[in-house]
């Protein structure tokens, strides 16, 4: 699918055309947005690129050299962004291609980032005075989006810290796959971040004559920077938390075994009994007292008491 955006008055906005009319629309649109392009489509961007649209395997190269560069068809940026599908975090790459007159964006998959940059276009709320500003403020809300998702994260880990912590009949199973499902979010945001700040050094050295853009690139690479630290911090808090509840679950496996090994230790003397009097010598006085027998059941019981009451008093139950 094409989705074509015009540049006026300073704002992003939705630029209607007629189905099967894209061409004539070319030359008009300042952002053309791919979203899974059909091979017409395709033939379509590059009429207009003068070269060949990056197929998606060649897009998810991860090669700096690969990933961002300068040809002929203007400057390439490829960069990573975040994609929730089935509760579970994913990274899809989208190609940035930036011409003197136009941004296209190539892409395999709807994501929120473009969901939500198409909303407040229509709202007018995305400002923009070149294609460059254009590609900028994509840059710009995805750093953004980023850190709300970190926030959601961190607001997440709070409530699995209390989880381990604090809640006597939670279920720590539960919590272990919680975790590793928080700390694969967190480590595919700092990936995604981590490549954007590639992205933003890149365009810093090829957007020379652009001040206010470098300023603005420079400002997102210190909000990068910040988000960094935050995601140092949540793998922290999470190996913490993984840590303490494989120490929990560890001590009530301890305590299953401890009751085992303390029910073993007292039956093994009324075993011990039971066994001397269950041999078959013909010479056992006990067997002809009239109280034999209630006695080798007192001794038993007695010695089964016997030590759970020194464990008692051990406080080892």
């Amino acid at each position: 699918m094409l989705r074509f955006y015009k540049i006026e008055n300073g704002l992003i906005k939705d630029l209607p055309v007629p189905e099967g009319e894209e061409r004539a629309y070319l030359k008009q649109a300042d952002w053309i947005d791919a979203c899974e392009p059909t091979e017409d489509e395709r033939q379509i961007l590059q009429s207009l690129v003068k070269s060949d649209i990056p197929e998606f395997d060649d897009v998810e190269e991860i090669e700096a050299s690969a990933r961002c560069f300068v040809d002929h068809a203007g400057i390439h940026v490829h960069s990573l962004f975040l994609n929730l599908s089935e509760g579970r975090h994913s990274t899809v790459s989208v190609a940035f291609i930036l011409q003197k007159n136009c941004l296209i964006t190539i892409r395999e998959t709807e994501l929120a980032d473009f969901r939500l940059l198409r909303m407040r276009a229509r709202r007018g709320q995305v400002e923009a005075l070149t294609v460059s500003e254009m590609l900028v403020t994509i840059l710009e809300q995805k750093v953004e989006n980023h850190a709300d998702g970190l926030e959601d994260l961190h607001r997440q880990l709070e409530d699995v810290s209390y989880l381990v912590l604090e809640d006597e009949e939670a279920e720590l199973d539960d919590a272990i796959g919680q975790l590793a499902k928080l700390e694969d979010s967190n480590g595919k945001t700092r990936l995604c971040l981590m490549d954007t700040q590639r992205n933003l050094s890149f365009l810093l050295r090829h957007l020379r004559q652009e001040g206010d853009i470098r300023e603005t690139l420079r400002e997102i690479n210190r909000d990068i920077e910040t988000l960094m630290s935050h995601t140092t911090f949540l793998f922290d808090k999470i190996n913490f938390l993984m840590d303490s509840t494989q120490g929990f679950i560890n001590i009530e496996q301890n305590q299953i075994i401890k009751i085992f090994s303390i029910a073993a230790v007292v039956f093994l003397p009324p075993t011990l009994i039971a066994s001397i009097y269950g041999m078959n010598f013909r010479h056992m006085p006990e067997l002809n007292w009239p109280w034999g027998y209630p006695m080798a059941l007192g001794l038993m019981v007695l010695a089964a008491f016997a030590p759970y009451w020194y464990f008692k008093r051990k406080g080892w139950l």
